[in-house]
C-alpha cells in the first residue's frame, strides 16, 4: 500500500506535537497493543485545533471507539460544550468512561451504544462539526446525512479517505470497504453544499465546510 507521508516527516511531527499527556499516551499504547484503529496525535492535534478555530461548542462523532478522538474534540469544545460519541461496543464504553474522566472532559461527552448514523437520526438537532469514522462501506451515506444535521459553516471531517492508497485507479481494490471510500469521496466532492479539502496526513483526513 502507498506510504501517504514519509515516515521521517511524521515522527518529525509527532516529537514537535508531542505534550506528554499521560491519558492521550495511555489510549495509544493500548490502540498499539490491541492493533486498535485511532487517528493519532497528528490527526488529532487537526481536530482540537478545527474545533477552537470555528468555535465549536457542538461535536456529534459517527463511529468513536474508546474516545481518543474525542479527547481532542472535548478540549476543543471548552468546559461549556458537549462531544456526542457512539460505538456498538460496552468495552468501548466503559475504556472511554476510564479515559475521559482522568482527562477531566468526560462530564462533556455523551456515548450511544447503536449503529453511528441511527444515533445521529434519532438524536437529531443542529452541529458544529459531525465527525465521520464508521466501516468504510458506509461511508457515502453519511453525506447527505451530515449536511442535514451541520449549521451554516460548520465542518464535516472524515477520516481514512486516502485508505493507504487503495483508492488509487491502479491499485484495482475492489473491496466493499475500497468501494465505500471512493464513492464517498466522489459524493462529497460533487456535493454543492460542501466546499472540500482533503489532509494528507496519516490516512487523509477530508474537511467539509458546510456553506
Amino acid at each position: 500500500m502507498a506510504q501517504i507521508v514519509n515516515p521521517e516527516i511524521e515522527d518529525y511531527l509527532r516529537k514537535l506535537y508531542d505534550d506528554g499527556d499521560p491519558v492521550r499516551l495511555e489510549m495509544e499504547a493500548l490502540a498499539a497493543k490491541r492493533g486498535f484503529p485511532i487517528v493519532g496525535p497528528l490527526v488529532g492535534r487537526n481536530l482540537l485545533l478545527l474545533a477552537q478555530a470555528i468555535g465549536a461548542k457542538k461535536v456529534f462523532e459517527l463511529g468513536s471507539g474508546y474516545g481518543y478522538s474525542a479527547l481532542f474534540f472535548a478540549r476543543g469544545v471548552g468546559t461549556d460544550g458537549i462531544v456526542h460519541c457512539t460505538d456498538t461496543s460496552e468495552e468501548n464504553v466503559r475504556l472511554a468512561k476510564g479515559f475521559l474522566t482522568r482527562a477531566g472532559v468526560f462530564s462533556r461527552v455523551t456515548y450511544h451504544t447503536e449503529e453511528a448514523t441511527a444515533a445521529l437520526r434519532r438524536v437529531g438537532g443542529t452541529w458544529d462539526i459531525v465527525y465521520n469514522d464508521i466501516d468504510k462501506d458506509g461511508y457515502p451515506d453519511t453525506v447527505d446525512l451530515a449536511y442535514e444535521r451541520l449549521r451554516p459553516g460548520g465542518l464535516f471531517i472524515t477520516d481514512n479517505v486516502l485508505w493507504s492508497g487503495r483508492i488509487l485507479p491502479g491499485q484495482n481494490d475492489t473491496a466493499a470497504s475500497t468501494r465505500g471510500v471512493v464513492e464517498f469521496t466522489r459524493r462529497l466532492f460533487g456535493h454543492p453544499g460542501f466546499l472540500t479539502s482533503i489532509n494528507p496526513t496519516r490516512d487523509g483526513v477530508a474537511v467539509a465546510l458546510r456553506v
